[in-house]
């Protein structure tokens, strides 16, 4: 450990240069992980099922529309789990990260495509007697008009997101941890919302009515979209600065500038 980094955490026990490096990779690899295995959950599952988390305001008699596809659940976690990696492991790293999130997206294709072009086996048969539906080939086209949306975003977002978070870091001296998190994510989240429902649209995987016009669908699903992940990120502002003041103390990492 550095003279500085031992005059930060007084007070704490010192650890040899390999347990140090162990911790630290340690907890890179699980937020790599819950990273790349929230993707590849996010290919697949996508657009299979839209749910509807609309609710209403309070005092208004209004609702607040938020119809998502099930994909967008669980993405606010790779931008927290980016801005972690930012936060403790700096750009280079992060940008690895990213980089490394969009070789899972073509490897899920891949899988996809080398599923439907492999010879298939009869179905089998049901209790009732009935032969059951062939759901991979209705997943696979799912899946594809989720990726191709997904990996155009994701690199716009993602490196948004990153670029954005150093910027800032930069302009406040490393000070304001939690305007760096929520600055950067609510823009990226925003190109991420844009992108995804009009690429996902170009590509015909987007549920649309005939009953109501194209330009109001695609700013509901883009307003819902973007309104449930600005929502997320406000929320998990307290969790994230906690957890950096935490792991930073844990992983024996020097303050910020």
């Amino acid at each position: 450990m550095l003279p500085s980094e031992q005059q930060a955490y007084v007070g704490l026990k010192s650890l040899e240069p390999r347990h140090l490096h162990r911790r630290r990779e340690g907890v890179f690899l699980v937020l790599s992980g819950l990273f790349l295995g929230t993707l590849a959950m996010i290919n697949i599952l996508g657009l299979t099922r839209f749910v509807d988390l609309s609710f209403p305001i309070p005092g208004t008699g209004w609702r607040l529309p938020m119809v998502l596809p099930v994909g967008v659940l669980p993405y606010p976690i790779t931008f927290l789990c980016t801005d972690f990696v930012s936060e403790l492991y700096g750009r280079k790293r992060a940008n690895q990260l990213v980089w490394m999130g969009l070789v899972i997206n073509l490897w899920v294709v891949a899988v996809l495509l080398l599923g439907g072009a492999l010879p298939g086996v009869p179905q089998a048969l049901g209790p009732g007697g009935a032969g059951t539906p062939d759901v991979f080939f209705q997943i696979q086209r799912l899946a594809f008009g989720s990726v191709t949306a997904s990996m155009v975003a994701y690199l716009l977002a993602q490196f948004v997101d990153v670029q954005l978070f150093h910027l800032l870091k930069a302009w406040t001296g490393g000070r304001h941890l939690w305007l760096r998190n929520n600055g950067s994510t609510l823009v990226s989240q925003l190109v991420d919302s844009t992108v995804v429902v009009g690429v996902t649209f170009l590509v015909g995987a987007l549920p649309l009515t005939a009953d109501r016009s194209l330009q109001v669908q695609l700013v509901h699903y883009v307003f819902a979209s973007y309104a449930f992940k600005a929502i997320t990120a406000l929320v998990d502002t307290l969790p994230f600065a906690v957890g950096v003041r935490a792991l930073r103390r844990y992983l024996r990492l020097p303050k910020p500038f």
